[in-house]
């Protein structure tokens, strides 16, 4: 005789109205439908052991739910909002605060929305495919070579498509026939605003190839051969590794802050690169300077502030007087045995076994590298200091914001664990880091690698009174607040919980209470 569950449950009345959660529903469908088609020994222990547990979703501790590794809902410690885990790693849910979520399947691939702005951010095996939209812009790439993109140009406010296979095809469609363009390498294209340059054309490259940037034009003939360029104040010509020239006079130019400033000019001359260079920059400034290289006898480079010869380059002695900085410098080989001294810089280094140096803004120093490193930049506001030992092994980050006198400090030990506590003073300590030593702060790496093999999460948040603690992917887990202490053991087996009032338990899915005198 089979029996719809269905209808049974359809009925709210009697011992079914305490379903109010989804998965009760679902997980009692299944014991209902077990037992009514099977009547033996076996089947009935399954169908109780699933009432059992909803059950106790229902009379048990409300707040949360722990299955450990299985099934686990918490709230998160160091922001507003809720975290569902199943299947420890792989599965997750998020949301975080109004309109924000994210989903993820570990390690396979993340989704994250915030309908506030609007942005979405989708990533699958990052990084090598990602969709990132923000407002109406939006960016779809696969391992870098081939992206779509839609946005807005800053000045004009034109919406431009770009679509990218790189290095083959490259194009761009906009409502101004000015801002197209289109491009399939080798044969024709013209390309605006890419490659670092505001023009690109080409017809059957590397025969034909001419580029902007501002008002300089190169024409380039068997590129990167034979060119001529003209426009912007230059005019000069090469025929390259063999000889080549290049003149350009002093010129103005409208910043982006719509201030006219002046660009130096130069004469720059050689003959078989690189081994010969004789050029002269700054042409229409008070500081011009002489370069003369002479590869690999000699080089040089006097101005009217600096001064550097160097004999033997790339393995003699270098020399260098700093007349604004107020140093001098001597390198045998520079940079690997160097010594400085002077009010502007002072160093002492023997590479690989020494290094001292320190400038008015940065200090450089280390031993036996790459066994100690150190580094330390002070830059109002910033006091920025990182010591690593044997690279990336372990690495001590401290950044302190002298103006408010906040601080953020990140400790890294690869692959062991990686520690951080940030300007709000929010603590989060991960063991197992794999990746996160190498790339700090990536959010992708956090969403997708990092629960897989991250089995012990601590975090604490001193301003809202809570921490959290998590085992082998919630086989234990645990969080406090100010309200209430929580803690779940062996897939909620175990689990208890105790406020000001009442104390919780539930033991083997079956719920116990008592209340708390005011000793306790």
């Amino acid at each position: 005789m089979r029996v719809k569950v269905n209808q049974i449950l359809l009925k709210r009345g009697g011992g079914l109205a305490f379903l109010r959660h989804p998965l009760q529903t679902l997980t009692l469908k299944i014991a209902l439908n077990a037992f009514l088609q099977e009547f033996n020994k076996k089947t009935i222990r399954y169908a109780l052991l699933f009432v059992f547990f909803q059950f106790s979703l229902h009379n048990g501790i409300a707040s949360e739910s722990h299955f450990g590794f299985l099934y686990d809902r918490y709230h998160l410690t160091l922001a507003p909002g809720e975290r569902t885990e199943v299947l420890g790693p792989f599965f997750g849910y998020e949301k975080n605060g109004p309109g924000q979520s994210l989903f993820r399947f570990s390690p396979l691939f993340s989704i994250y929305g915030d309908t506030n702005i609007p942005q979405n951010e989708f990533e699958i095996a990052y990084p090598l495919i990602s969709y990132d939209r923000f407002g109406p812009e939006y960016r779809f790439q696969i391992v870098q070579l081939f992206s779509i993109s839609n946005g807005e140009r800053l000045k004009s406010g034109n919406k431009v498509r770009r679509t990218t296979l790189f290095p083959f095809y490259f194009r761009e469609t906009s409502p101004d026939p000015e801002d197209n363009y289109f491009a399939i390498l080798p044969f024709y294209g013209r390309l605006k605003n890419r490659l670092f340059r505001d023009q690109v054309y080409f017809i059957l490259f590397p025969i034909y190839l001419q580029t902007m940037k501002g008002q300089m034009v190169t024409d380039n003939f068997i590129a990167p051969f034979f060119d001529v360029r003209h426009g912007g104040g230059v005019k000069g010509w090469q025929f390259w590794p063999l000889v080549g020239t290049e003149h350009k006079v002093l010129t103005q130019k409208t910043n982006h802050w719509g201030d006219v400033e002046s660009v130096a000019g130069h004469d720059k001359f050689f003959v078989l690169w690189p081994f010969y260079f004789k050029n002269t920059l700054g042409l229409g400034t008070t500081n011009v300077e002489h370069q003369l290289v002479i590869l690999p006898f000699y080089t040089s480079l006097v101005s009217t502030t600096r001064m550097t010869k160097s004999y033997g380059f790339p393995l003699g002695v270098t020399h260098i007087i700093e007349r604004e900085k107020k140093y001098e410098e001597w390198g045998m080989p520079w940079p690997f045995i160097d010594f400085a001294k002077g009010e502007g810089k002072t160093t002492k280094r023997v590479f690989p076994f020494y290094s001292k140096a320190k400038t008015p803004i940065v200090e450089s120093d280390f031993f036996l590298w790459p066994v100690y490193k150190y580094n330390r930049v002070t830059s109002e506001p910033l006091d920025r200091e990182r010591a690593r030992w044997f690279l990336y092994f372990y690495s001590d980050l401290s950044e302190k914001n002298t103006t408010t006198g906040t601080r953020l400090h990140r400790i890294d030990m690869w692959p062991f664990f990686t520690w951080r506590k940030d300007h709000q003073n929010n603590e989060r300590l991960q063991v197992l880091a794999i990746i996160e030593p190498f790339l700090p702060n990536n959010k992708s790496i956090e969403r997708v690698y990092s629960p897989v093999y991250a089995f012990w999460r601590a975090e604490k948040n001193p301003k809202a009174g809570a921490s959290s603690k998590s085992l082998l992917w919630n086989l234990y887990r645990s969080t406090e607040t100010p309200e209430r202490r929580e803690c779940s053991a062996f897939f909620g087996l175990f689990q208890h919980e105790r406020t000001k009032e009442t104390n919780k338990w539930r033991i083997f899915f079956i719920p116990f209470s008592s209340r708390r005198s005011h000793a306790q």
